[in-house]
Parts: structure tokens; sequence; C-alpha cells
């Protein structure tokens, strides 16, 4: 089964709310999930290390009951014929049926297979998963993955990815689901069929389980999750877009409610959909080989990105000057917090001595970007007047400096640079890995004249990007984002798919994967991108 959330389920869910009944009329999807019982997403796992593992699963039973315990089994077969001690878990309407237990005692890199079993005897899907090696490791292999925006695209690269075999853990950098409703999907450019649930913008509890319970009906995302271990992150999408601690700039007080409610519903979802533990931040050993580290920069203690916009409509010809050299280089301006910066800082100092690379996962580019000045010429010939004015701002603050965005690591450059001096005191080797902007780029990074590490920043998995404002050859973008950046190193401007990320002691690989459509179900590559960092270089190899 790979719909979800029955009816009772809903209505005996603790905080709920309204969102739950405001579905559309005669929606077959809707009227699936709402009716669907048993196993209904599949299997997942994630939170690896070289001796455990958690297990995922989401069970509805038939009979009318609080709660449910259901046993997880795990074995060196997929047979089953080779079984270890799982152990058991209970789960309810009090968390929407999902479950999760984590599992010890296993063996380091080792692939095993799980399954759950229901009281009444009926068992999951069967997932694969992998443990963490420990000591000496000549290779691992790591795929990323960003924005996955339902509507605008089929999941081919999930798909893609699953199919291989050469991949031993998944990093999902955020953007996983999308919050707003139907009524704002672009017509031209979204799939028919690939209708959101609930179809209005998510803001309570019920809401947001109803959307992970859409897009994890998806066959490919749940072919993905089968195949491996995933490390997950959210960004803004999972709560509202442009979001930080006390605010999002789609979420409106007056008529959305109280942010600290919705922020709220949105976390506990995201934990009790997602194969991750309740932590916030965390760190997993790659043997010798590599630290992954999953940050937290969204909701936690990022704050309020600074308005340029003010600048931009002054009519004072030094106002954007002016926000340059104040409030854009404020030093309380924090995209981890203290707390987490701190943790990060050590935990460079300590693992750089220990692992030969520091990757750290970030739901947003830390590359410097500015805007090309000849890029309003690039624009469509239709482009509306807003987007053409967002442009020439862009190349307005370009001029000083200014990136193009705020909402990313280049508007809080006081932060970028307390990271980047951190693992440059390390002495670490540090691999960025990163998504956000829908787009394909990789950057060496470059902090008070000095090489800081590499960033290998994914294309979204199905979301548009920059090609939609643009009417000229994405190579000819490409190459002028080149020029007018001198950390960047690559661009795409135009295709979709996820990144492949291969660590070895000698240097880690990164290769972009473009699918050749998003439109229809395939998983035909267009072309892909291959670029590397030796170690102790700390700049991508000629």
């Amino acid at each position: 089964m790979v719909l979800t959330t029955d009816r009772r389920s809903l209505l005996l869910g603790a905080g709920l709310g309204l969102g739950a009944f405001m579905l559309p009329a005669g929606s077959a999807l809707a009227a699936g999930m709402l009716a669907a019982q048993g196993f209904t997403h599949g299997v997942a796992s994630g939170e690896p290390a070289s001796d455990s593992m958690l297990l995922w699963t989401r069970y509805v039973p038939a009979a009318e009951t609080d709660s449910v315990r259901l046993d997880a089994e795990i074995a060196l077969d997929r047979e089953f014929t080779r079984p270890v001690p799982a152990g058991s878990v209970r789960t309810g309407s009090f968390r929407d049926w999902t479950a999760k237990v984590t599992v010890d005692g296993l063996r380091p890199g080792t692939v095993y297979w799980y399954r759950f079993v229901a009281p009444d005897g009926s068992r999951s899907p069967v997932g694969r998963t992998k443990t963490l090696p420990v000591g000496d490791t000549a290779r691992f292999g790591l795929g990323v993955f960003s924005c996955s925006n339902l509507p605008y695209g089929r999941f081919n690269a999930y798909a893609h990815a699953a199919a291989r075999d050469d991949l031993d853990l998944w990093l999902h950098v955020g953007d996983y689901i999308y919050e707003n409703g139907n009524a704002t999907v672009n017509a031209v450019t979204s799939i028919a069929g690939r209708t959101l649930q609930p179809d209005h913008e998510i803001l309570a509890v019920a809401d947001y389980r109803l959307r992970y319970a859409c897009y994890r009906a998806d066959p490919d995302l749940q072919a993905l999750h089968r195949q491996a271990p995933m490390v997950a992150l959210w960004d803004d999408h999972e709560s509202a877009n442009d979001s930080w601690e006390g605010g999002a700039a789609n979420h409106q007080g007056d008529s959305e409610g109280d942010w600290n409610i919705r922020r709220a519903a949105a976390m506990q979802v995201y934990r009790e959909w997602m194969p991750v533990s309740d932590e916030p931040w965390k760190a997993y050993t790659i043997g010798s080989l590599a630290t992954l580290y999953r940050t937290e920069s969204r909701l936690l203690a990022r704050t309020r990105p600074i308005d340029i916009n003010a600048a931009f409509k002054s009519g004072d010809p030094n106002a954007l000057k002016a926000f340059r050299d104040g409030p854009w280089q404020d030093t309380s301006l924090t995209m981890l917090g203290s707390t987490q910066e701190s943790w990060l800082a050590h935990a460079f100092k300590a693992n750089a001595r220990t692992t030969a690379w520091q990757l750290v996962g970030m739901g947003t580019i830390i590359g410097r970007t500015v805007m090309p000045r000849q890029i309003t010429d690039w624009l469509k010939p239709d482009a509306k007047k807003g987007t053409v004015a967002r442009y020439r701002n862009g190349v307005r603050a370009a001029a000083l400096g200014l990136p193009l965005w705020m909402d990313r690591w280049d508007g809080y450059p006081a932060a970028r640079k307390r990271l980047l001096n951190a693992a440059q005191q390390a002495d670490a080797d540090l691999v960025m890995l990163a998504g956000d902007s829908h787009n394909a780029w990789a950057y060496a990074l470059v902090e008070d004249g000095k090489p800081a590490g590499v960033e290998f920043a994914g294309q979204a998995v199905t979301s548009g990007g920059m090609e939609g404002d643009l009417g000229l050859d994405p190579k000819i973008a490409a190459a002028g984002f080149i020029a007018a950046n001198p950390e960047m190193k690559f661009a795409d401007t135009s295709r979709r798919g996820y990144m492949m990320i291969e660590v070895t002691p000698e240097r880690v690989t990164g290769e972009w994967l473009f699918l050749r459509t998003v439109r229809e179900r395939s998983m035909a590559l267009s072309g892909t991108h291959r670029m590397s960092v030796e170690r102790g270089r700390r700049v991508f190899s000629a």
C-alpha cells in the first residue's frame, strides 16, 4: 500500500485541527489516503552509526484502538534466515501511526535487511540499510538531494539513485516537501495528476501530516528510502518559505496565526514522518575517511534575514553603500546560533585529527554569488515588470559587492566568516554539501584571502530554476555567472537531478547527474559533470 492517513486516525489524532477535513470534494487521492490501513508508506532507515540504525514505518490498524505494538526484524540476508536481535515499538494516533525504533548491536560497514511485523501478523515491505564503517575505509558513496516540489515533476532523481548499487547513504539537505497549496501551483509548468493534499497551504499538525502522506505515497520516493539509510535536515519549505526563528516570509500572522504554533507543528511532523532523531544537529563518523555533519540553520536560532528592499527603494544614492557597510555586516546575525557554531568549531578541531574529510550538510549555499551585470539582457522578452525590477536591483547590489540572495549565507557574512575561519583554524579539509537554489553550482571557498574548502551545491529534484526567467542558451548564462563570481567554478542553470559524492582518502569527487526530463517518468540522463578536490589542497583540481 502506498497511500495513507485514514479518516479514523485523523479523528483520533491529537491536535489535528480542521485542516484534515478541508480536502477537495471528489478527490480520489484524498479518499485513498483517508481509507488506507496496514503498512501505508513502506519503510525507511536513518541516523546511521557503525553499530546501530534507526528504522521507520507507518502502520494503521483496522480495529479501533489507541495504539499498537510493532516488532522490528533485521537480518543479514533478504530472506531473513540470518536474523539478529532487533526491537519493538509502540505507536498510535498520537504520532499519526508512524513508528521509529533504533536497533543496536549491529556490525560496522554491513548491509542489513529489515521489516516490521504488525499484531495481525502482516509484514511491512522489506528495506535495505547499511551501517557506517570503522577504521581505514577505501571509499564511501553519498547521494545528495534537495528541493522536491511534487506538482512540478516526477521524482526521477530518486528513482535513478535507488537503482544504483554504489551509494552507501542518502543526504537530503532540505525542501523535502513544500508548504504551498494547489492555488499557487503554475498550471503551465506543473504535471497533471501531481495534486497536493491538503489542497490549501499547510498550517496545522493535520495539514503537515497529510502533506507528508501525499509526498511519501510517491513510489520513487518509497524506493529511495527502501534502498539505503538517509541523513536528512530541513530547510525552509518544510515549515514556510524563508523561515527563521521568529517567522517566515510566507507566514502572515494576521491570517495564519501564531508562528510559534506553526513552527512547532512543522518540527513535530517532520520528526514523525522522517527517519530522524530528535537531536537538532549531529555528526556521523565514516571510519577514518570522513565526518558528516547534519546541521540546523532555519528554525531554532537563525536571525531574521536583513531587508535590502528599503535601500533599493530609497532615493538616496548612498543607501545601498550604507546598507553594505552597516546592517549587512552586523556580527549578531547568525544562521546556526552561537551554541551550534561552537559545537561545529569544536567538532572540526577534534575530528580533523581523526578523519580525512569534514563534510557539512547545509540547507543553503555558502559560496559567494553576485548577479552578473548583463543578466537583464538575458531575460525572456515577456518577463514581467516585477521580474525585471528584481534582476535590475540584483545588478545594482552586485556593483557594490552585495549578494544575489539575502536568505542564504551570503546574507550573513559575519556568520559565514566564523564558520570558514573555524575550519581553517582546525586545518580541516572542508567540503560543504548544499541545495536550496534549484540550480547546480561549485565553489572554491575563500576567507581572509586563503582557501577554506569547497562546496558542491546540488540542483533540485523537481523545483524550477533560473531557466524560468532567462531566454538564452543556459551555457552562456553559466559562463556569465562564473565570470562574475571568483569563488564559483561551475554552474548549470537549467536542469534537474541530484549529486553523487564519492569520498576516498585522497580526494572527494562530486558528480552532478542531470535528468533528461521530469515531466514524465524516466531515468534517462541528459548529461553529467564531475569535479574533484584533493586532500590538503582545498581547491578544485585543474
